[in-house]
């Protein structure tokens, strides 16, 4: 599947937003005004302006809609999450080539807010996976202690764990060790 740079990197962020969330005994990497500033500088969201209280409250609100749209289990529940949250966005198009980027699109209206800026970007990113009907790429980690999001870009669409070293590995080990103890008796 071949997915342009811009459409890459949003990707990435909505993973990585996503994967912000409380979720088992993980805390919200988002709990405060410095965490979200800290989100936003790390994956150079640019255009936001000052960042205040507002801003937190409705970015974990888009996080919690980006959630939807990958528990979705098809495209006809899964669209109409995408169309609210980028109609909700104010989506204006238009080529930009900042920073030392090549020419790429960026859907949120010039001043947007942070969250209609991820809303926006994002949105149309998760959009793009659709209308290739690719929605099955978005996934939670199958290891029952994780669930973190990812998106599998693996050829086959295979991969079921957010981090084979990590995930994959711990339960390949398991089932190794289970094997081993039931073998020996």
């Amino acid at each position: 599947m071949l997915i342009p740079h811009d459409t890459r990197i949003a990707l990435d962020t909505v993973v990585d937003l996503m994967n912000t969330a409380p979720q088992g005994d993980r805390e919200d990497e988002l709990a405060d005004l410095p965490a979200l500033c800290a989100f936003v500088e790390a994956h150079k969201i640019s255009d936001v302006g000052e960042l205040g209280p507002g801003d937190l409250r409705a970015v974990r609100a888009v996080r919690e809609k980006f959630a939807a749209v990958f528990s979705a289990p098809e495209a006809r529940i899964a669209a109409p999450l995408i169309n609210q949250l980028v109609a909700g966005a104010g989506t204006t198009p238009r080529l930009t080539d900042h920073d030392g980027y090549d020419w790429h699109v960026h859907y949120f209206a010039p001043g947007a807010s942070v969250a209609d800026h991820l809303a926006a970007d994002c949105g149309m990113a998760l959009a793009f996976i659709v209308v290739a009907g690719e929605q099955e790429r978005l996934r939670r980690c199958e290891a029952p202690d994780c669930g973190r999001a990812f998106v599998d870009l693996s050829r086959n669409r295979s991969r079921r764990y957010c981090d084979s070293r990590t995930c994959g590995n711990r339960l390949h080990v398991a089932a190794y060790r289970a094997r081993r103890k039931e073998a020996a008796g």
